[in-house]
């Protein structure tokens, strides 16, 4: 398949026709014209995006999400590779359920799905999964989290890291100390305490950060800090890098935005976990991601059917879907306001998740003989979320009604168009949206 994208801006500015071939960059120019033709009409190429914290509720919870409906929701919002986190039913914990998650994901054929492994059995925290099953099947599995839960016990946490170093693997902490989030059910401070509702504290994160960086320094091993949330959690991560601690950090994009005010409605749209916090955490958090501290944004996509959240606030599930909005929610946070360039935004959406996970076709420059998973997005436009066009099955989106910056128009898979004016184009996936 050939196909020509024409009048590119390139990030450096520069207008360019795209020549695809055979899944690859074949040219970069002008005057191109085999293949398929796409304007581009001066919007903006940048590579595919690559989110490496993704619940696709398959197999298991269908009702939610499945792996194709949640792949049609990553190809239009721009990402080319998603991570699928492991707290299905039955929960990824063995080399059959990822490799039936990874060859969903092909069968979607909308973006690529790599599945992240559980770290302990049934995400119970009690024994280790099959850790090195996972890796040598044909999911390759590299990430392992028990995301939803924390790893609490110490020993076990130093065996998974110790386990996972034999081959450069990683885990992904969800970091919260039960102990200290007993019943929580939202940020731990003033709004909290007005509306009634059990805290969530700082330092619940904040401890089991402090403790992992400690033994991912002792093993020296790869640890990485699923949504970061507070200003503490920060500091720590800056900590632990300028000691040189293989530790990498990601800030979901509403974490980016949202704070803890907007509970006191008690609308469940805002019930997500790790909780929104301050606006002063936002402003630690943008200033990390800006910086470099925070590595990548991760979506923490978590789909819920109505009736899991359109329900009292106690009652109600946590999670947010996020994967449509992340790319808009990012450029009002951190590029509107002046804090990060659109090539900053690439490498922490794009170029720095594609390393930390070893995804090697996904990434890349826009150049020459790399891979053609590509992402075309109008950067003037403005668009209102709207909850009944989202591709993904599950509506809880907090966005609802909120007019964001900047559009996917156009998404490219291995050099095959999946996306094109913002609607799915393949076939019996995804629908129209």
């Amino acid at each position: 398949m050939e196909f020509t994208i024409k009048n590119a801006r390139m990030l450096d500015g520069a207008i360019v026709d795209v020549e695809i071939a055979n899944g690859l960059i074949k040219n970069i120019g002008s005057g191109l014209n085999n293949g398929e033709i796409l304007d581009a009409e001066k919007n903006l190429l940048i590579p595919g995006l690559v989110d490496l914290h993704t619940h696709l509720r398959e197999p298991g919870r269908e009702d939610s999400e499945t792996v194709a409906t949640g792949s049609a929701a990553a190809a239009k919002g721009g990402f080319t590779a998603i991570s699928a986190m492991a707290n299905t039913f039955p929960v990824a914990d063995t080399a059959g359920v990822v490799e039936q998650v990874y060859r969903l994901g092909k069968e979607a054929g909308l973006c690529d799905v790599f599945p992240i492994g559980a770290v302990t059995q049934g995400l119970n925290g009690n024994k280790l999964a099959e850790l090195g099953a996972m890796a040598n099947s044909k999911a390759q599995v590299r990430i392992f989290s028990d995301d939803g839960k924390c790893v609490s016990d110490p020993l076990l946490m130093r065996r998974a890291l110790e386990y996972v170093k034999t081959f450069n693997g990683i885990i992904a902490q969800h970091a919260q100390e039960p102990a200290l989030t007993v019943g929580s059910q939202m940020n731990e401070g003033i709004v909290s305490s007005k509306l009634g509702l059990a805290g969530w504290p700082a330092v619940a994160e904040e401890a089991i950060i402090a403790r992992d960086i400690l033994l991912a320094e002792h093993v020296g091993s790869r640890l990485h800090i699923c949504h970061l949330t507070t200003a503490g959690g920060v500091d720590l991560v800056r900590f632990a890098k300028a000691r040189g601690i293989q530790v990498t950090a990601e800030v979901t994009p509403h974490h980016l935005l949202l704070t803890d005010d907007l509970v006191s409605n008690y609308d469940p749209v805002f019930k997500v976990n790790p909780p929104l916090r301050t606006q002063s955490d936002v402003i630690a958090l943008r200033k990390g991601l800006a910086d470099g501290t925070i590595d990548i944004v991760g979506t923490d996509h978590a789909p819920h059917p109505t009736e899991d959240k359109d329900c009292e606030w106690q009652s109600a599930a946590f999670g947010m879907v996020g994967l449509e909005t992340a790319l808009s929610v990012v450029v009002k946070s951190m590029i509107d306001t002046k804090l990060m360039d659109w090539q900053t935004l690439v490498n922490r959406m794009s170029i720095a998740p594609a390393k930390i996970a070893g995804y090697s076709k996904h990434g890349q420059d826009v150049a020459k003989g790399s891979s053609a998973n590509l992402t075309i997005v109008d950067t003037s436009a403005n668009w209102i979320v709207d909850r009944n066009t989202l591709a993904s099955k599950s509506k809880n989106t907090p966005f609802q009604g909120m007019t964001l910056p900047a559009q996917v128009l156009h998404t490219f898979l291995n050099g095959e168009l999946v996306l094109r004016d913002s609607k799915i184009i393949k076939s019996g996936i995804g629908g129209s949206n």
